[in-house]
């Protein structure tokens, strides 16, 4: 089965091993023998047996406060509350005190994701049973907006593995904006670009990380190269983060992965590659190439679609710097992907 632009579910879920190591371990791999019908079946599949497998180790706990109304004293107690209470005849002490607890916020993104899911109509039935069973464990757990959400502010250790890999999948799908019909259901908008454009970005990062780590793929926030006058704030300027960026030899092999429904514009019939991922590049190289050496290079990776103009150019500047622009084709067989991916670094005889 395949989602937009013609890609095969099954590659999706390979492109999701890289991104996230933890589908390699546990019963992860029986996914890859299944057939699944849409990209959030295989989301509910994954949720599924990451869940099973916590329930196994036992949900994550962890202290809590709360704050109630007693008979007797108990952690903290709440003078002024308690105070207001008495002026109403009331002997209840309200206490404020920790529990450790599996309602915590780590337990809490994972039923809210569930319970997403259950809701949406193309996840099978027979998943949707199963996840029902699951959430029988989660009955002290509360539900979570995903407005409220801090994704910044939590910290995983090596225990909590298996959390943050189920959070990233929560990530892609509570940041799918919900929509309600007239008649009250809920519905989630398909998986939208630009949650596939996050995913391709970091499965090409994590496949060079994994199979070439002698390239040192890293994200890196190249700084403008210009002199800073005191009148002109540098806070004021846009920053410059790269997607994947590669030390091939003595070059810099920048990438900016893009998954776009079109990769090229048109203007008057003529297609031409999109000028501000171009303009974007171009400045990426030419200040991470402060000193004009001609080492440093620019790729715009895009996902292949189905038109029948793809961007497949480069060209060299006054510099020395090589400027790319090609296309992976995520529809084919997922080892000719990786031979594709294999030769990019071989730039510029392979160009």
């Amino acid at each position: 089965m395949i989602i937009d632009k013609g890609i095969p579910i099954k590659n999706v879920y390979y492109m999701l091993t890289y991104a996230f190591k933890e589908l390699k371990h546990n019963n992860y791999e029986n996914i890859m023998g299944e057939e699944f019908e849409d990209i959030y079946d295989l989301f509910a599949e994954i949720l599924y047996l990451g869940i099973t497998c916590l329930l196994k180790q036992g949900l994550h706990r962890q202290y809590i406060t709360q704050e109630d109304e007693l008979h007797t004293l108990r952690g903290k107690l709440s003078i002024q509350r308690t105070l207001k209470k008495r002026m109403s005849r009331d002997t209840h002490l309200v206490c404020e005190f920790d529990t450790f607890s599996e309602n915590n916020v780590f337990n809490q993104i994972l039923k809210s994701c569930v319970f997403l899911l259950l809701r949406h109509s193309d996840v099978s039935s027979t998943r949707k049973t199963k996840l029902r069973k699951l959430m029988i464990y989660f009955e002290a757990v509360d539900e979570i907006p995903s407005s409220s959400i801090r994704w910044n502010m939590l910290r995983y250790d090596r225990n909590l593995r298996t959390y943050q890999m189920l959070h990233s999948i929560c990530y892609f799908l509570l940041q799918s904006r919900l929509l309600t019909t007239d008649d009250g259901n809920v519905k989630m908008e398909c998986f939208s670009d630009e949650h596939m454009n996050l995913l391709f970005q970091r499965f090409v990062m994590e496949f060079y990380k994994r199979k070439h780590p002698e390239y040192k793929p890293r994200a890196k926030q190249i700084k403008w190269d210009m002199d800073v006058d005191e009148n002109v704030s540098v806070a004021m300027l846009p920053i410059m983060q790269t997607d994947i960026t590669l030390t091939v030899g003595q070059r810099t092999l920048i990438i900016d992965a893009k998954y776009y429904g079109r990769t090229v514009q048109e203007n008057l019939g003529k297609f031409t590659i999109h000028s501000s991922n171009l303009y974007q590049i171009h400045a990426y190289v030419t200040n991470e190439d402060r000193y004009h050496t001609g080492l440093v290079d620019g790729l715009l990776l895009y996902a292949r679609t189905s038109s029948d103009i793809q961007p497949d150019m480069h060209f060299i500047n006054h510099d020395g710097n090589i400027f790319m622009a090609k296309t992976l084709d995520l529809c084919q067989d997922f080892k000719k992907i990786e031979e594709q991916l294999e030769k990019i670094p071989d730039y510029p005889l392979g160009s």
